[in-house]
């Protein structure tokens, strides 16, 4: 009997790149779109102290500098921006192995907008199909409702499913309830949000690895 196929379904933010790095290139358009029309200059650095240390950066800038914006006219640029990002070394071998032999799927929460950015600058349609790209503003399902994890199921029935993410807030607990093989990238240090593993069972992931490459070892095992 041949081996089962597997689907294997990534996390986009902190999972497959760093969302740390998103804010920073969100920081420095703004930023040097300051700069361009006001001249006010090395705004990068500031932006970036003042977010480290837990403060309203939009609304520091605004009551600091003046400026005629808002914070929604700001928080629509950061959004919005078209940001400079790169996949690591071992993201991409881990894709380029696994697109040999597995269906692969995001499923990512988000704004429509700032995660087609996001999927455009890291070069990820170059190993995902677009209809297995699944955002949940476009989908209008986020990853605690099933929707999006069924539709892998039904389209590439009789395959082992995977899902790897980064949250355990949220990522794991609807495919571990489908049955899937659910798998956490450890926080190296840089993830935006916390990590929480004292969370109810059924939120936890079945593994975690510190590493892309231990992931593409499991998988490929």
């Amino acid at each position: 009997m041949m081996p089962k196929r597997k689907v294997v379904v990534f996390d986009l933010d902190d999972t497959l790149f760093k969302e740390i790095d998103y804010l920073r290139s969100a920081f420095r358009a703004i930023a040097d779109e300051i700069k361009a029309r006001f001249g006010i200059p090395h705004l990068y650095e500031e932006m970036l102290a003042c977010w480290e240390d837990g403060q309203d950066v939009f609304g520091t800038l605004i009551s600091k500098y003046h400026l005629p914006w808002t914070v929604d006219d700001l928080l629509r640029r950061y959004r919005e921006h078209v940001p400079t990002l790169q996949l690591d070394a071992e993201t991409v071998h881990l894709l380029e192995t696994l697109r040999q032999s597995c269906v692969l799927g995001i499923i990512t929460d988000g704004r429509s907008v700032t995660q087609r950015h996001k999927i455009t600058a890291l070069g990820l349609e170059a190993f995902f199909k677009p209809d297995h790209i699944l955002i949940s503003e476009e989908t209008g399902t986020s990853k605690l409702s099933p929707e999006s994890f069924k539709w892998f199921m039904d389209h590439y029935p009789d395959h082992l499913y995977y899902y790897i993410g980064d949250n355990p807030q949220k990522d794991f607990v609807c495919p571990n309830r489908l049955g899937w093989q659910t798998i956490c990238l450890k926080n190296d240090g840089r993830n935006i949000h916390p990590q929480d593993f004292s969370l109810a069972e059924a939120y936890l992931p079945g593994r975690v690895f510190q590493r892309m490459r231990d992931i593409e070892q499991f998988l490929m095992a």
